[in-house]
């Protein structure tokens, strides 16, 4: 018996069921067919016996906590400027956060290309403040990918920090300092730990979409680095092998699902709940 309270609920469980839990579940049955028709594990058991595709789903993670740990230090100078600025200071910091969003992907990953260049602006000025002796281009490289992906992802931390600060409880901070605590021991000591459940969502929306960019890690990285989407995109378009391909998504899914849980379950956290 269906509750009428629900009632509204039901047209989007209905949309999730087919279109987003219908296509995992094909996507799954389809990674379980063998080559020879039989049906099993063998294409993940294949994938995780190959070296060379265990090194690129660990690149694949790695690369994902490289840029999750730049954008989070990147982002900490913007979110104390957020923090003591005033309202016009506030809304021109949210303005040049959501700027760039409203941009598609495909053309501010075009947009570094230009930058990462060998006669990029980033070139030029280590090469006019005497710190290379020739140009140098950051493209086709790690450096350059986490370069552009922490510019590109760092709204997904900010957003969340952003609004948690909005409505932070200024009381607690005059109440360290009172108490003898130094503006900034007060400040990580009172208002930090209730942006601690932003920061943690702000992790997972950063890994999760630093992990699957397929289009900045094609343009930016190049056929010198392969990560999972990548990979994904071989088996399907150039092998043309469905069902490794499926497999190859399902434990891309996996992987980064366990991780994005994890920290979904510790921003969860009572004691964490509790600064909210």
């Amino acid at each position: 018996m269906i509750r009428k309270d629900t009632l509204l609920a039901w047209p989007m469980i209905a949309f999730m069921v087919l279109f987003f839990i219908s296509p995992l579940v094909l996507l799954a049955g389809i990674s379980l067919h063998g080559e020879d028709g039989s049906w099993g594990l063998g294409n993940f058991a294949a994938f995780l016996s190959d070296p060379f595709a265990r090194g690129v789903l660990t690149g694949t993670l790695a690369l994902g906590a490289k840029v999750t740990a730049w954008v989070s230090l990147a982002a900490l100078p913007l979110v104390m400027l957020y923090w003591h600025g005033g309202k016009r200071l506030r809304g021109l910091i949210l303005i040049c956060t959501l700027l760039p969003m409203l941009t598609a992907n495909v053309v501010r990953t075009f947009a570094w290309v230009v930058l990462l260049g060998r006669n990029g602006p980033i070139s030029q000025t280590l090469l006019g403040l005497g710190l290379t002796e020739r140009p140098i281009s950051f493209l086709f490289s790690e450096t350059g990918l986490v370069m552009a992906l922490v510019q590109i992802e760092m709204p997904l931390l900010l957003l969340p920090v952003f609004s948690v600060l909005n409505r932070a409880d200024r009381k607690t901070l005059e109440a360290a300092e009172v108490l003898g605590a130094g503006r900034w021991r007060a400040w990580f000591s009172s208002i930090f730990p209730q942006i601690i459940p932003a920061v943690l969502a702000g992790w997972v929306l950063v890994f999760a979409s630093a992990t699957t960019s397929y289009v900045t890690q094609s343009v930016i990285g190049g056929a010198r680095l392969i990560y999972l989407p990548q990979f994904v995109y071989r088996e399907v378009g150039v092998l043309f092998q469905w069902p490794m391909a499926a497999a190859i998504s399902i434990l891309l899914l996996a992987s980064t699902g366990v991780i994005m849980l994890g920290l979904t379950m510790l921003a969860r956290h009572e004691r964490l709940q509790g600064h909210g």
